[in-house]
């Protein structure tokens, strides 16, 4: 199966509503190719029984010798690179259709976005009760956390708290988990018991944004002296 597939099916657990829709577009999609299919069959069958009525003995002979001379002719101009043509669509292989991140307010789900544009394959937007769940299915399914960062919304009075997740054993999928936060009041629960690695991540975005990774086990400066009272990292920070 398509790694960001699967990826996405795997993270849709946290979206039971998104879930049930994309599964419900996706067979019908599947029904629709397989009746285009079907009829594109049943048409290819008819003109071939048509034009067959039509002919002589001798016009079938030669029109079977220029079929043999054509496959004979595909074979030999063929290469060992070249492959099948992928199915119209088929739920197991078949590429994942992209979708638009929105400007503005977004609703909670998985989105597979252009990486060439994105920087990753799959984008999540999740509630803070979610990041546990979120980093523990990730971590279930063979990735690794690349980093955790922070970003201040001022005009809306929000954070927001970016977790990159990654993969090292050569399938090539990279996702990023956001969930927004109040900025009076930026809390999140903290993954360092899922990723040991997320200790001195979620350390250096509390250090720099303000934000509070609830459950972290020893949440003091990284970089900062430790008696630094201030967030530099913050839009209204002032030196």
């Amino acid at each position: 199966m398509n790694i960001i597939r699967q990826t996405k099916w795997t993270l849709l657990e946290l979206f039971p509503e998104q879930k049930e829709t994309e599964a419900a577009a996706e067979e019908t999609a599947w029904n629709n190719a397989l009746a285009a299919e079907a009829e594109a069959r049943a048409e290819a069958a008819a003109k071939d029984k048509e034009s067959v009525e039509g002919e002589t003995p001798l016009d079938q002979i030669e029109a079977e010798m220029s079929s043999i001379d054509l496959i004979e002719k595909g074979k030999a101009d063929s290469s060992p690179e070249q492959t099948e043509p992928p199915p119209v669509y088929d739920p197991e292989t078949h590429d994942v259709p992209f979708s638009e991140i929105p400007e503005g307010p977004r609703a909670d789900g998985v989105l597979v976005v252009k990486y060439a544009s994105r920087g990753v394959h799959i984008d999540v937007q999740c509630s803070p009760e979610q990041v546990v769940e979120s980093a523990r299915l990730l971590d279930q399914a063979g990735f690794c956390l690349e980093s955790i960062s922070g970003v201040d919304w001022i005009k809306e009075e929000q954070m927001e708290v970016v977790y990159d997740y990654n993969r090292t054993d050569g399938q090539f999928c990279r996702v990023a988990v956001r969930v927004r936060i109040p900025r009076a009041e930026p809390l999140v629960p903290t993954v360092s018991d899922i990723y040991a690695g997320a200790n001195w991540h979620e350390r250096e975005t509390h250090e720099f944004f303000g934000i509070k990774f609830e459950g972290h086990p020893c949440l003091e400066p990284l970089l900062l002296p430790e008696d630094a009272d201030f967030h530099p990292l913050l839009k209204d920070f002032t030196p």
